[in-house]
């Protein structure tokens, strides 16, 4: 499965990953300094949430590409099958 990210769909994932990006490196840089735990897992938490909206919006748009494929192509029933597992097995790689 390859998938395509245009305009606003790559926008928004680069926006997201590059703002845990740099919520990664201040949770770097708060350990090195030897800030508060609780300020260190907050920003930590605030990453992994931008993280796993990527992630969602990635798989979002896959199952849309997939969708319209499948509308689109006279797919076997093995092969929207085996589309149906790759795509659960993403989606729950993030739940």
């Amino acid at each position: 499965m390859d998938l395509e990210l245009a305009g606003a769909e790559l926008k928004s994932v680069l926006n997201r990953l590059r703002r845990a990006q740099g919520q990664i490196s201040g949770v770097i840089r708060m350990i090195e300094e030897g800030r508060d735990c609780e300020e260190v897992v907050t920003q930590l938490s605030a990453a992994s949430r931008a993280l796993d909206r990527a992630g969602f919006a990635i798989i979002a748009t896959g199952l849309q590409q997939c969708l319209t494929d499948v509308d689109g192509d006279a797919r076997s029933d093995e092969s929207r099958e085996q589309m149906r597992a790759r795509l659960e097995k993403l989606f729950l790689s993030l739940a």
